[in-house]
């Protein structure tokens, strides 16, 4: 992309009133330079079955060309209009709760052929009228996709087609590798083969969610060949991912594989809601962007994120800006919000937008426009922020799948709760974050991870034996890795691995174990470590691990029957380093770990000496020029000592030498060009 572009989704069709004019002019003054239309309102292109009228869109098409402002396109496929559900109730989703109503959306079964003959129709019958207009840059493929639960009839009979397919036909292995035989729940006919919903098998119930996560990836790609029937060369595809919902994007997304998902898309786009006000961190800004970065490991675009939003979410003065950098510094291209005007109806009526509802500018707006009107000037340096880290944190959908059949805590047939597999790994990637260490967040199908100098991953509880002597190898060769527990436990298939753990992963790590506790008024001491002002209790989950004659012990658990065995391990093993963190600890300590195995391990250069809520990222943009931003996640103001030769504030003009000082007020940021020819 040629600038950064800043923009919003518009919906004149909710507007009360016609103000196309008036909201163009309002953009225009704002620096906004892109909108997002039509994703949202089939039934109003389709009113009745085979009427079609884009008329809406093409008179926003036609304003925001004459005035310069570019148009992404959204499908409007992900909520369906009341004549198709009265014409054909069958295309609602059936899910285990029964068959879903009408009313909200997504709620269909993005599978059905009626739902696929439909939105394919409008699909095409929208790219005729739009595709070929100035004003289209690209095109996103529906609207935060997911597979919504959806297992019925038709679902269940793919389901065992997929089955044959991974096993050859093989009922024996399929039985033997899921353990059906426990309960009786051994199938020796295909066509006995029973519905999934009521499954207590693991195994076969996370190979069902792969499978629908796989749906979600099938639904993207048909509308994506579509759509590249008419698309230009110029035009990109995207499709705006979300995450696991807090009522913030918290964790890696349970129902899609975002990095599978995105081998279909042009450029990758995310949604990204965070805390705000006191509670504003940064932190979903930073993992969501690392991992929308990380899928096709280039630039990305925030096609949602929050102007006002909630009453909680409405940002103090200085942090909408502070947001708006904080993606850029990630390697976003795009920034738009969720949306330009507040919704005068219905269920999002208190969502609020740039606008609010008296549709008049106010001190968001203002905000807004100076962060539009300095991306102007600043876009020439801010183009395609490329990211060259050398640590990484490794997620899977498989293993978060399988902490949700087998979390550490609480029933195990309670999976409707938050997922246990995020709580980990935000406690692992939030800890590197407020210690200013970037990284990139990888698949752990992607062999591209053994090109990192530190690998850290958390719950790889199942995995295949490939991977995992994969692994030990990359650590023979010189690579280090942090395992945390519940590690090496189980196959690709959930199947337990009927070995001392953490099985294939012991060579490397140098440690055994047999048992494992609840703790009950358990602690950390060490001789390796100080940990006298952390927070040494143990939660929910210890390993109870015996190290080999040389494996180093960082911690051990302090009890009086416990005590014997280690709690955190680190080995040298060839010329790199597996440690192994036995139990669930608290991010004061994981800190102390991750600083010694940085010291440790030649990784010092890694460590910085300013940590949250001063935030540092660096990144080196198009032209090749090494660009750093500070960031102040605080209401207090923060002496920043500058530890480069030379550099220019971007923002202010201002020329740095080594050891200068600055101050960043409350909120605030400041952008240095690094280099010795500024003056």
């Amino acid at each position: 992309m040629d600038k950064i572009y800043y923009g919003v989704a518009y919906y004149r069709e909710y507007l009360p009133e016609e103000r196309l004019d008036k909201d163009i002019k309002l953009m225009l003054d704002a620096g906004i330079n892109y909108v997002r239309i039509a994703e949202s309102t089939w039934s109003t292109f389709e009113k009745q079955e085979g009427v079609f009228d884009f008329s809406s869109i093409l008179i926003v098409l036609d304003k925001m060309y004459q005035n310069n402002i570019d148009v992404i396109i959204g499908t409007p496929t992900y909520a369906i209009p009341a004549w198709l559900e009265k014409k054909y109730p069958e295309v609602m989703a059936i899910t285990p709760n029964g068959r879903n109503k009408y009313g909200h959306r997504q709620k269909m079964d993005i599978t059905h052929p009626a739902y696929l003959f439909y939105a394919e129709r409008l699909i095409r019958k929208l790219m005729q009228a739009v595709a070929n207009h100035p004003a289209v840059i690209g095109f996103q493929i529906d609207n935060e996709t997911k597979y919504y639960d959806v297992c019925g009839d038709n679902i269940q009979i793919d389901f065992v087609k997929y089955l044959k397919e991974k096993f050859a036909g093989d009922l024996l292995k399929l039985n033997h590798e899921f353990g059906l035989d426990y309960w009786s729940n051994r199938i020796n006919a295909w066509e006995d083969f029973p519905s999934t919903v009521g499954t207590i098998n693991a195994s076969l119930g996370a190979e069902f969610q792969k499978f629908q996560r796989k749906l979600v990836k099938k639904f993207l790609q048909w509308q994506a060949n579509i759509i590249n029937e008419y698309k230009s060369e110029k035009q990109f595809l995207t499709h705006n991912f979300d995450f696991e919902w807090r009522t913030w994007s918290y964790g890696i997304q349970s129902e899609v594989n975002h990095f599978d998902a995105s081998e279909i898309l042009d450029i990758t786009g995310v949604d990204v809601y965070h805390p705000s006000q006191d509670q504003l961190t940064g932190i979903e800004i930073a993992f969501s962007g690392d991992v929308a970065r990380s899928t096709k490991k280039k630039n990305y675009l925030v096609l949602e994120t929050q102007a006002q939003a909630f009453k909680n979410w409405t940002p103090y003065p200085g942090q909408l800006r502070l947001q708006a950098y904080s993606h850029i510094a990630s390697g976003a291209s795009l920034i738009g919000y969720w949306h330009w005007h507040s919704i005068h109806n219905s269920f999002e009526t208190y969502w609020k937008g740039i606008l609010s509802h008296d549709l008049q500018p106010n001190p968001i707006y203002e905000e807004a426009s100076i962060v539009g009107n300095e991306l102007k000037i600043l876009s020439k340096h801010l183009r395609e922020i490329k990211k060259y880290n050398r640590v990484a944190i490794i997620v899977s959908n498989e293993c978060l799948t399988a902490i949700d059949w087998h979390p550490w805590h609480g029933h195990q047939f309670n999976r409707d709760s938050l997922h246990q597999y995020n709580d980990i790994f935000r406690a692992y990637y939030d800890t590197l974050y407020k210690m200013n260490i970037e990284v990139d967040i990888l698949s752990i199908d992607d062999d591209s991870i053994f090109n990192y100098d530190l690998l850290i991953i958390p719950l790889l509880y199942s995995v295949s034996d490939l991977k995992l002597e994969q692994l030990n190898n990359y650590v023979l060769n010189g690579g280090n890795v942090i395992y945390s527990f519940k590690s090496g436990f189980a196959n690709e298939n959930m199947k337990v691995r009927t070995v001392v753990q953490p099985g294939i992963i012991s060579e490397a790590c140098g440690i055994s174990y047999q048992l494992f506790v609840e703790p009950n008024n358990v602690s950390l001491i060490s001789d390796e470590i100080d940990l006298a002002n952390c927070d040494c209790k143990i939660n929910d989950w210890m390993e109870l691990i015996e190290p080999d004659v040389n494996t180093k012990i960082l911690a051990k658990y302090q009890h009086p029957y416990w005590g014997k065995y280690a709690a955190v391990t680190s080995n040298r093993y060839g010329r790199g380093s597996a440690t192994y963190i036995g139990c669930n600890i608290s991010t004061s300590v994981l800190q102390k770990i991750y600083e010694y195995i940085f010291n440790e391990e030649k990784l010092a250069d890694l460590k910085c000496q300013d940590s949250f809520p001063l935030i540092i990222k660096n990144g080196i943009n198009y032209k090749k020029e090494k660009i750093r931003f500070y960031f102040n996640y605080s209401s207090n103001p923060i002496n920043v000592c500058f530890t480069e030769k030379s550099g220019l504030n971007l923002l202010t003009g201002s020329i740095l030498k080594y050891n200068d000082k600055f101050v960043l007020k409350d909120w605030d940021l400041a952008i240095i060009l690094l280099g010795t020819n500024h003056e």
